[in-house]
């Protein structure tokens, strides 16, 4: 549930979610990839009717897509005007700004470790920046998908819970769990109705589902 009140938030969403085991981030990025293209294609050869009312000029995105590391966005931003401080989440405002100077997808990688949760994994060589990612549509349409490389090691992530200050008793059946023994793993989260406006170009996303429950808002 998201509690957001915004163009680009529902209250109640849907998200695919993938985990590939024994993946790193650079693979399911890699398949996040050809996912979008495949999609996007896909639509063009099957709904070019549809996309002609929607008067949507949609293009199969050029792989590989452009990366940039979270430190790279930010110095991005902050020519642009547009500042947070650094070792926060991107702000959705910024993301979306970010977003309306690109024509096609882009990824953004290497979070700090304090702009995210205590379940991704750290880069080897920087234990201060995780091997995480965002894919950010083009157009001011913003986030994509959002995933990175899980961390499965039951003592990193009670240290990192720690950490953070989170209540490890809430996390029992995911410690439980991480005892008993997982593979490394790498997956990502794919919003559908954030699919479904950028590849019908709509400038709300409540227009992207029959029923929508929006913040603030009645549902039927």
């Amino acid at each position: 549930l998201e509690t957001v009140k915004t163009h680009r938030h529902l209250t109640e969403f849907r998200q695919i979610d993938l985990e590939v085991a024994y993946a790193s981030y650079e693979d399911v990025m890699e398949l996040g990839e050809r996912m979008l293209c495949h999609v996007i294609a896909e639509v063009k050869q099957r709904c070019k009717r549809e996309l002609e009312d929607w008067k949507r000029k949609l293009k199969v995105p050029q792989r590989p897509f452009k990366r940039y590391t979270y430190k790279e966005a930010f110095e991005i931003l902050k020519n642009m005007e547009i500042r947070f401080k650094y070792g926060l989440e991107i702000p959705w405002e910024a993301e979306e700004a970010l977003s309306e100077i690109h024509t096609e997808p882009f990824w953004i990688t290497d979070y700090p470790v304090t702009a995210r949760g205590f379940y991704y994994k750290k880069h080897e060589n920087n234990q201060e920046i995780l091997k995480d990612f965002d894919l950010v549509y083009p157009e001011g349409f913003g986030e994509a998908i959002s995933g990175g490389e899980r961390e499965y090691r039951y003592e990193k992530v009670v240290e990192r819970l720690h950490a953070s200050g989170e209540d490890v008793s809430k996390y029992g059946w995911y410690l439980d769990m991480l005892k008993a023994g997982i593979p490394p793993s790498a997956g990502f989260g794919i919003g559908v109705e954030r699919l479904t406006r950028f590849i019908c170009g709509l400038e709300n996303i409540w227009d992207a589902v029959p029923f929508p429950k929006v913040a603030g808002i009645h549902s039927p």
